[in-house]
């Protein structure tokens, strides 16, 4: 005879708890609130083309993604916009300035989440307000004729905004994730798969792969009901490289064996370098020395290298939430100024005007 279970002790069942839930509105009914218009939605079509141009070797402007680390005050984040939609308009005709939105902050343990999750930056969470507030930000952006970057952490939250970028980012930590893989098969989107941590490029190229390829998987509808999502597969992925462990990996002997990796799994050579976390050993100034050194091998012929990232805000630096907060500086990682980033764009845009002058001249 079997002997009776015996009862939980209290400290066990008191353990358990009812978890709190609260009814977030589906991303047709944000969409609906804060519609796209026609002419915005034509912008983010033809932004999209000419990131996939870039990533074809249509189109030989370098693409820079620049901005904040993460957005956490909209009016510092709008008055950064404005500087940028005015560089990018000087700068067309050798980069493609993609600004950076980043409404999500990954976290390896705990802390703010960004401004999606807490724009009151108190821990109060109203994500209601969050997703609203961030979809504002963006199309205020696409007014300005900004195309929008963001990293997809969430997958649930990428159905509201999936319809406003020109670009998003898969971090470090998620490129390994078959849920993130799955999001992007059906994202009609140029999107970048991060590195690993460990610096290796093997699990992005999996996940480049992978969203390559059609699924049915587990997702939400439009409506925020649970339903077998079908995708067709994305073929305008590409890699970046953000460093590791062992440091980082932008100098040449990286990126050739980078490039190396992409050609044994047949997947085209298209890389883009993040100046900032591993590969400046987290130190924001150091990122121009990084951009400089990429931009010296593209100027030397490499044209797998088809993109840098920055992280840049008003002021350069960064600081710990508090009550009294500097105006237009980082709340998470620490950036690079906006007028170390003008310079630093403006004479690297100069030097790959210069090659495109004497390309010409030549022919």
């Amino acid at each position: 005879m079997n002997a009776p279970i015996p009862a939980l002790p209290n400290t066990a069942r008191t353990a358990t708890k009812t978890v709190l839930t609260q009814r977030l509105p589906s991303s047709s009914e944000l969409k609906r609130q804060l519609p796209l218009n026609t002419e915005l939605s034509q912008l983010v079509s033809h932004q999209r083309h000419a990131i996939r141009a870039i990533l074809n070797g249509e189109d030989t402007r370098l693409l820079v993604v620049v901005g904040p680390c993460s957005i956490h005050d909209p009016i510092c984040a709008l008055e950064y916009a404005s500087h940028l939609a005015a560089l990018s308009h000087d700068l067309s005709d050798d980069m493609l300035l993609v600004m950076r939105a980043y409404v999500e902050k990954p976290r390896t343990t705990i802390g703010w989440k960004g401004l999606a999750y807490d724009p009151h930056l108190d821990g109060s969470d109203d994500m209601t307000h969050g997703l609203t507030l961030s979809r504002e930000l963006m199309i205020e952006m696409l007014r300005m004729g900004l195309p929008i970057a963001t990293e997809l952490l969430q997958p649930m939250a990428a159905g509201y905004f999936d319809d406003l970028l020109g670009w998003a980012a898969i971090g470090a930590r998620t490129t390994e994730s078959q849920i993130h893989r799955e999001m992007v098969s059906g994202l009609d989107l140029p999107v970048g798969f991060k590195n690993g941590t460990d610096g290796g490029v093997a699990i992005a190229c999996d996940a480049m792969r992978s969203a390559a390829h059609g699924h049915r998987h587990f997702g939400v509808d439009n409506q925020g009901h649970p339903a077998i999502i079908m995708t067709a597969g994305n073929p305008d992925t590409h890699l970046v490289l953000r460093g590791g462990h062992s440091g980082p990996n932008y100098d040449r002997e990286s990126i050739a064996k980078a490039r190396a990796g992409l050609e044994k799994n047949a997947i085209p050579a298209r890389l883009m370098v993040d100046c900032s976390h591993a590969n400046s050993g987290k130190d924001p100034l150091r990122q121009p020395d990084v951009f400089n050194e990429v931009l010296a091998q593209r100027l030397e012929g490499d044209r797998s290298l088809i993109g840098v990232m920055l992280e840049s805000h008003l002021f350069q630096g960064c600081q710990p939430l508090s009550s009294n907060l500097r105006y237009g500086v980082s709340v998470t990682d620490g950036c690079l100024g906006w007028e170390a980033t003008e310079q630093l764009l403006r004479n690297g845009a100069n030097q790959l005007q210069q090659q495109r002058r004497s390309a010409k001249a030549t022919h």
